[in-house]
């Protein structure tokens, strides 16, 4: 068939992105406006400064997504815009706007699932790269600011279907990285700089328990019971807890006062700026808790897909670009025989090209959005 072009557009969070993907296996153009130096100040993103700078950014991230992909509005075939999860000021603004678009140029338009978008971004790339044969079940966890998901995913009659066995109880693995850098003084996004600064100590200096989850989901109660389906449940305030009390109880207070105040003078710090605010002790902590949190995500994971005997794995999103995570994956999953996949790094973050490659199966299939649909801040991926 002929080829498809699809105009993609995601603002779930706090990174305008526009997108075109051809027949939902080649990216053609992919373009991201990030707005980190906005929250930044603020050690975390600010719903309604994000809202105001997705207005600023849309317009132009779309025409730029469309120049560098050598495409009009008029040519492409259809668009795709995230509908949810995320923030629904956010998620507002680029849905206004695509349902705006596709009302003027009478094109159709797709409503995609944010996280669904970073599954099929493991597929675009695995695709781009040739590979075409994929084994199922897949099992996919989904680890990002927002969300630490695992999903079975299936294929069927052209279309994806998804179970979810996990999910987390309260903070998501992303969440945990950005408090926990908060907390040290060490600014926002907090994963990245985790990750550069965590090679510098001693992952085995600071011991932190494994999370223990005795209590029914509170999210499921009053819900039929699922005794026969195992679940693989995440937990991460108990050892952001942990990191405060250690730094409570080691006296650690006044040197991250310090190390804030320096930083913040700095415009853009580097990771040389980073190791010369960071004592031994900050370097170790901050090494422990990746190793921590690492840990946990694997050992849960691997549990998972020995439970329902999956034949390949994805890990995806903003957590899955973090290098020790990718390491021990790739160690641990061949040890068992079991081939993971990533996004690159500039697809795991969020990004409009995974929302193009996740809308071209519904394409196929005309599932299009009619155009009173809005956005869903706590969508459920199905």
């Amino acid at each position: 068939m002929p080829a498809t072009y699809i105009l993609g557009i995601e603002s779930s969070c706090d990174e305008t992105a526009a997108a075109v993907v051809r027949s939902g296996e080649k990216l053609v153009s992919n373009v991201v406006a990030s707005q980190i130096a906005t929250h930044q100040p603020y050690g975390g993103v600010v719903p309604e400064l994000a809202s105001r700078e997705h207005l600023r950014a849309i317009v132009p991230v779309v025409r730029q997504a469309l120049a560098e992909a050598g495409q009009t509005y008029q040519s492409v075939d259809a668009l795709a815009v995230t509908r949810g999860p995320g923030l629904a000021g956010s998620l507002l603004v680029g849905i206004s706007y695509a349902k705006a678009l596709a009302f003027a140029l009478d094109k159709p338009l797709i409503a995609v699932n944010h996280l669904e978008g970073h599954i099929h971004a493991v597929l675009l790339e695995e695709r781009q790269k040739g590979n075409r044969e994929l084994n199922f079940p897949v099992l996919a966890l989904v680890v990002s600011g927002g969300h630490t998901h695992l999903y079975l995913a299936r294929q069927s009659g052209g279309g994806w279907s998804y179970e979810n066995i996990g999910h987390t109880r309260d903070d998501a693995a992303g969440e945990a990285f950005d408090k926990v850098a908060k907390l040290l003084g060490l600014g926002y996004p907090g994963g990245p700089i985790i990750d550069k600064l965590s090679t510098h100590g001693d992952p085995g200096a600071v011991k932190f328990p494994p999370s223990q989850i005795k209590h029914a989901d509170r999210k499921e109660q009053g819900k039929p019971a699922k005794s026969h389906t195992p679940r693989f449940d995440f937990s991460y305030s108990g050892i952001k807890t942990a990191v405060l009390r250690y730094v409570e109880t080691h006296g650690m207070k006044n040197s991250i006062d310090a190390r804030r105040r320096r930083l913040t003078a700095i415009a853009k710090p580097g990771l040389d700026d980073y190791l010369a605010v960071c004592d031994k002790p900050v370097l170790d902590l901050v090494a422990s808790f990746q190793r921590a949190m690492v840990t946990d995500l694997i050992e849960k994971t691997l549990s998972a897909a020995r439970a329902y005997d999956v034949a390949t794995l994805f890990v995806t999103g903003g957590v899955a670009a973090n290098a020790e995570l990718r390491r021990s994956f790739e160690r641990d999953s061949s040890q068992e025989g079991l081939p993971v996949y990533f996004p690159s790094r500039s697809l795991s973050t969020d990004n409009a090209a995974m929302i193009a490659a996740a809308a071209y199966p519904k394409f196929l299939l005309r599932e299009f959005a009619p155009l009173d649909f809005s956005a869903e801040a706590s969508l459920l991926l199905r």
